[in-house]
């Protein structure tokens, strides 16, 4: 239940990113619901990876490299799913960096109290 209720935050995160950032599009909720569920398998998957091949330059940006991967993988969904467009790469940086703290926000909501 918990799942399902972070994945529909996160897509109601998505729909407040081109109120927030310029340029981005998010034509229907579906949509945003489908992007919610590639960013969260591209995030668990393919960023891992990406994180670990540019390492060496990840340690000598001090970690800032980190944002363009996430630029990268945020930029891709948009070309992966019809309804949800991002233009380019500044457009994606920052739509990026803005649904990061929309999502931990999100999960800072749903944490257990323990």
């Amino acid at each position: 239940m918990k799942l399902i209720l972070r994945w529909v935050l996160n897509a109601v995160a998505l729909m407040l990113i081109p109120e927030l950032v310029g340029n981005v599009k998010v034509d229907s909720y579906a949509a945003a619901l489908i992007s919610a569920v590639l960013l969260g398998f591209v995030n668990a998957i393919i960023r891992p990876l990406l994180v670990l091949i540019t390492l060496p330059i990840t340690i000598l940006t001090l970690g800032l490299f980190t944002l363009v991967i996430n630029a990268l993988m945020f930029w891709t969904v948009s070309g992966l799913v019809r309804g949800f467009t991002v233009p380019d790469f500044p457009t994606a940086f920052w739509g990026a960096l803005v649904y990061s703290i929309l999502t931990w926000m999100v999960s800072l909501a749903l944490a257990d109290k323990d």
